[in-house]
């Protein structure tokens, strides 16, 4: 994590040299004679970055304006007329509405299924792309991913696992045998609620490369200075990880005493905690009464934030659910704004 992507040491140079601001570069010639000629195409710093996520994820990445960006470049470079995608009902949402709004449009087969694995494996039959996301967004669902990345490979299909919650840290589905990894790096990865990035990573380079010149033709470059931080950041993910599990797990103990919260949901894993408080109502009361705790939403950020999931509109969990990430302070300050605000929410 602290080294990755990092130059070779130089005399009087910077461990991580700083963000490359340019469109043109200097081309005199034939093109193929210069490393950089438009900035659409390449940038010093996106290649430092990806040869980072490429060291951390086991494969070869590029990187993308924004999560969806990253999502968005795989679904349309991959899949056309004919072809069938398998994706959760209960994953990140903008899958499937890219999905049905989209590629539905253009030809595409859509199967939705929940993230289970027995349906997951009989759904991939006939699939060409199965898009898996465990630990899954909001509800937290764990997949047995290994196998179920294998049932779905002898069925046929590509694999892709979107390993946004878990982090190349705690799950490398590369290694497990997925074709594609995706990832949110606005969340755990760049990690203080600053900026919007995304990634894939394949273990195939024709692949990554096909995805590069999508991400050239289609224009969805990240800016330098949000690629120089997130390659900056990426040195306290180890870090950072460890004590947002830390404030996880203490948080979960904590609501699991109380009688009046229901379905307290951790994988395990990561800084996200989802527990239910019955009532939109409730919830509502709940958040307002935190201090600490901020009411936001998205997650992996320094900064401890919940927010009642449900307010989104897509029906994925119980209207009084909420959705909270720890952030890096002490657990025990967190712990006791959670349990002041349940008692004042009563």
């Amino acid at each position: 994590m602290v080294r990755a992507g990092l130059p070779s040491a130089g005399q009087g140079r910077p461990f991580l040299p700083g963000p490359v601001f340019a469109a043109p570069y200097h081309a005199a010639g034939d093109l193929d004679e210069a490393p950089h000629v438009y900035g659409r195409m390449t940038n010093p710093g996106f290649e430092r970055y990806e040869h980072a996520l490429g060291e951390l994820d086991g494969g070869h990445a590029v990187v993308f304006a924004s999560g969806m960006a990253a999502v968005a470049a795989i679904l349309h470079h991959l899949l056309g007329p004919g072809d069938l995608l398998v994706a959760p009902t209960d994953g990140y949402p903008g899958v499937a509405q890219l999905a049905r709004e989209h590629l539905a449009l253009r030809g595409v087969g859509v199967r939705l299924v929940p993230t289970a694995d027995e349906q997951i494996r009989r759904a991939a039959k006939g699939a060409s792309l199965v898009w898996l996301e465990t630990p899954a967004n909001p509800g937290l669902e764990v997949l047995e991913l290994e196998e179920t990345i294998a049932a779905c490979r002898r069925a046929g299909a590509r694999v892709v696992v979107d390993n946004t919650l878990a982090t190349p840290l705690r799950q490398r589905p590369l290694e497990l045998g997925a074709d594609l990894v995706v990832s949110s790096d606005s969340k755990h990865l760049a990690g203080h609620s600053d900026l919007i990035l995304g990634h894939v990573s394949a273990a195939d380079e024709e692949v990554a490369a096909g995805l590069r010149s999508w991400r050239t033709l289609a224009g969805a470059v990240p800016g330098p200075f949000e690629t120089w931080l997130a390659h900056r950041s990426l040195a306290t993910l180890e870090v950072r990880l460890a004590r947002q599990e830390q404030v996880a797990e203490a948080l979960v103990a904590a609501l699991r005493e109380r009688d009046d919260v229901s379905d307290v949901r951790y994988p395990g894993l990561s800084s996200v905690v989802g527990f239910d408080l019955g009532s939109p109502r409730r919830a509502r009361t709940f958040l307002s009464a935190l201090e600490i705790v901020l009411e936001a939403t998205s997650f992996g950020g320094l900064h401890t934030t919940a927010e009642r999931r449900d307010r989104h509109g897509d029906g994925q969990v119980p209207p009084g659910y909420i959705r909270l990430s720890a952030g890096i302070e002490d657990p025990r300050d967190v712990v006791a704004d959670v349990l002041t605000a349940l008692d004042r929410s009563r």
